[in-house]
């Protein structure tokens, strides 16, 4: 490949617009929704811990059912299923004063994203030639990260300072339920017209079960290195990173935003440099090189504990800067590998479970992850939080190692 424009096209790049919407809408609402349901409305604690309980319920059940439904329906059909899904318990959401439509609006969401996840991949694959997934895989990580975090600066802004912090709100749940709709409408756009049925490659799709998929060991380690991935990357730098350096560091809150933003702003700025890099190196290595990265970002925050605060200012917070550049170029290792392979071992026909089995696999990861990375910086110092953090994406690393023993040792062949 000469360049990173050619594969993609118009299809891939209206998909992408979309998603840009929907996650931005996304971003408006999800920081604030436990405080929203608790407090603004006055339902309670509990009745917010439904909500997100009720929704993680729906979202396991829905990917569940949703990747059978994508492999023998067509993902564009599930896709659009859970794009209305999510458009309606947001929706639900806004005017939402009982604690029953706030566990309805949790269940809505939830199905809502456990068939948008099931099917995404597929849609997404279908939108691009194959010598274009790698780069379309990594740009849809970009896109989720910058719209996310567009939309949570746009809401802090929306409610600085806002006299009825609960109607500003009601209008940004219904903002977001909006911004899923373009996305449905794009989904449903960019299928495949050249065909009415929507598994061409293998004539019975339900013959490949989730248990089939698990027992090829290659599938297997790589939806075991997808929760390793959420429990000990993602989550930390989201949940646990930023407690560390403002706990343990004392680093102020203007510099932890700082850092946040510099990670998202460097994955858009990495990705142009290092796409041709990374279309030249082998799937497997490319993610092995994820963790790889990720110890040495970690290393970088070491590097600033140790240096105290009795360090040079532009050393310690170049050094912060230096973790969440290295974290974002792990990031997009993983990201230009990961669907690419879970594409290539299940097969077309079996992309659907296959999507499926890697979202409840980061779903566990992220309900797991940031309790375990708040439990070692309550009982450890700054060098020993960074330390763990280290050890742990070795101990992904060396889930990822295996798989790339494993599938040079046996090509995977399905589909």
């Amino acid at each position: 490949m000469t360049g990173k424009q050619q594969p993609l096209g118009h299809r891939f790049t209206l998909l992408m617009g979309a998603l840009l919407v929907s996650t931005l809408g996304n971003g408006l609402c999800f920081p604030f929704t436990a405080i929203y349901v608790s407090e603004l409305l006055g339902l309670g604690a509990r009745a917010a811990g439904g909500y997100f309980v009720a929704m993680a319920a729906a979202s396991f059940a829905a990917a569940l059912v949703g990747g059978p439904l994508a492999d023998r329906h067509g993902p564009h059909r599930v896709g659009v299923l859970g794009g209305a899904a999510l458009a309606a318990g947001y929706g639900m959401l806004a005017p939402a004063d009982t604690t029953s439509l706030v566990l309805a609006s949790g269940a809505c969401v939830g199905v809502g994203f456990g068939l948008f996840y099931a099917s995404i991949v597929g849609v997404v694959d279908a939108a691009v030639p194959e010598s274009g997934r790698r780069t379309a895989f990594t740009v849809r990580h970009i896109v989720n990260n910058v719209g996310i975090g567009i939309g949570s600066v746009a809401a802090g802004l929306a409610l600085q300072g806002a006299h009825t912090p609960t109607g500003t709100l009601r209008w940004l749940y219904l903002a977001n339920a909006l911004a899923a709709l373009p996305l449905t409408a794009a989904i449903w756009y960019v299928r495949p017209r050249s065909t009415g049925r929507p598994t061409p490659v293998n004539e019975s799709p339900e013959n490949a079960t989730y248990r089939d998929l698990l027992r090829a060991r290659p599938m297997a380690l790589l939806i075991l290195a997808q929760a390793l991935f959420a429990i000990v990357g993602f989550t930390q730098i989201e949940a646990t990173v930023p407690l560390l350096m403002h706990d343990d560091m004392a680093v102020t809150l203007g510099w932890v935003s700082t850092v946040v933003a510099a990670n998202s702003f460097a994955l858009v700025a990495l990705q142009p440099l290092l796409a041709r890099w990374l279309e030249r190196l082998p799937e497997t290595v490319s993610l092995a090189a994820g963790p790889v990265l990720w110890v040495v970002a970690f290393g970088c925050g070491l590097g600033a504990a140790l240096a105290g605060e009795g360090a040079a200012p532009v050393l310690r917070h170049g050094l912060l800067l230096a973790f969440a550049v290295v974290f974002a170029a792990g990031e997009l290792t993983y990201s230009s590998a990961f669907y690419p392979l879970l594409l290539r071992w299940s097969g077309e026909a079996a992309v659907g479970r296959a999507s499926a089995l890697a979202s409840l696999a980061w779903n566990l990861g992220t309900a797991t992850g940031p309790p375990l990375g708040l439990f070692v910086v309550a009982h450890s110092s700054a060098t020993g939080g960074w330390t763990a953090l280290a050890a742990g994406a070795g101990a992904a690393f060396a889930v990822a190692a295996a798989l790339h023993r494993r599938a040079a040792a046996v090509p995977p062949t399905t589909g």
